[in-house]
């Protein structure tokens, strides 16, 4: 199983690819897509969206999870980056790969265990579980991870619940 996890922006988006296979966890690639401030904010979303069909057409991922804008700090910075999670949603629908969305307390939750974990609790978690080791960089592509791997956690949680019925 191949997941893209995906920290939406309009300026950087953060990816993380990880694969689980046979239950053995690793990290395949993760980086960051970037767009001019200098672009309207429609040629810097068109711009995200061909880094991601990029990524996708590469990788081929089973799995697309994205991380949803936190909206209690700015409602403006949240509908870009809501925009910038419709990109990445448009992306994955347009290759007929699932999409699964999750709250930022909801990633911290499942990686650190914590729902208010700070954000270099879960880079280590992130680098813990996936065996690195260093932190990946930048934070946008460790953010990603996190996502991903929130993702592998909830599909093992619902596997083991769904075998206890």
């Amino acid at each position: 199983m191949r997941i893209l996890g995906i920290d939406p922006g309009t300026l950087i988006m953060g990816y993380g690819l990880i694969e689980d296979r046979d239950e053995e966890l690793r990290m395949l690639h993760c980086g960051i897509l970037t767009a001019s401030s200098h672009m309207s904010l429609a040629e810097r979303l068109y711009q995200l969206y061909l880094g991601l069909k990029e990524l996708v057409n590469a990788y081929q991922p089973d799995e697309v999870a994205v991380e949803e804008p936190f909206v209690a700090r700015n409602a403006r910075s949240a509908l870009a980056i809501g925009r910038a999670q419709a990109v990445a949603m448009l992306t994955a629908a347009g290759n007929s790969i699932p999409i699964y969305t999750y709250p930022p307390a909801k990633v911290k939750q499942v990686v650190t265990d914590y729902g208010g974990s700070e954000k270099e609790q879960v880079q280590q978690m992130v680098c813990i579980q996936l065996g690195l080791s260093q932190i990946p960089q930048p934070s946008d592509a460790a953010d990603a991870l996190a996502v991903a791997l929130c993702h592998l956690r909830e599909r093992q949680l619902a596997k083991l619940t769904a075998r206890s019925d």
